[in-house]
């Protein structure tokens, strides 16, 4: 826990789906629940997608179980999530999701200094050969680092 940051959930997948151009730390709109059910550690992020709408930027499909002592007052477990951001940063967002190929994906949750924070990140979809690429660049750090640890072992 570093700096005041307890990251609950993040989206690996995203990173190897989507080229990430630039990322935004957004604040979120709540329930009472949906705290104390992130306070427990559990959340999927993997399927949630974000947009902008009229001024407002929303999350869905983010997955934040019912919180197990809730009553009536329990929060749906995937409704929508309105995004807490800077106007000039909304509007860096809505024009560079209205170009061909730019979307808004959910990298990581977490608390900052007892806040939630959203990570979202502006990104362009891999094609195929950009993902074999990416994990044979991988594979190739993975080795030398292998190689060079083997090496200081034996000096």
């Amino acid at each position: 826990m570093a700096d005041g940051v307890k990251v609950i959930a993040t989206n690996r997948a995203a990173r190897h789906d989507y080229f990430i151009d630039d990322v935004f730390e957004a604040g979120l709109v709540l329930m009472g629940t949906e705290v104390k059910s992130l306070r427990m550690g559990r959340a999927t992020i993997g399927e949630g997608y974000v947009y902008v709408d009229r001024g407002e930027v929303w999350a869905e499909n983010l997955h934040i179980p019912e919180y197990v002592q809730g009553t009536w007052t329990n929060h749906s477990v995937r409704r929508k999530r309105k995004l807490l951001l800077h106007a000039h940063e909304i509007e860096d967002l809505a024009r560079k999701t209205s170009e061909k190929g730019f979307t808004i994906v959910p990298l990581r949750l977490y608390f900052k200094d007892g806040r939630v924070k959203l990570e979202i990140g502006l990104a362009r979809g891999k094609k195929l050969h950009d993902k074999r690429q990416t994990l044979r660049e991988k594979q190739d750090r993975r080795e030398a680092e292998r190689a060079m640890s083997l090496r200081r072992q034996r000096d």
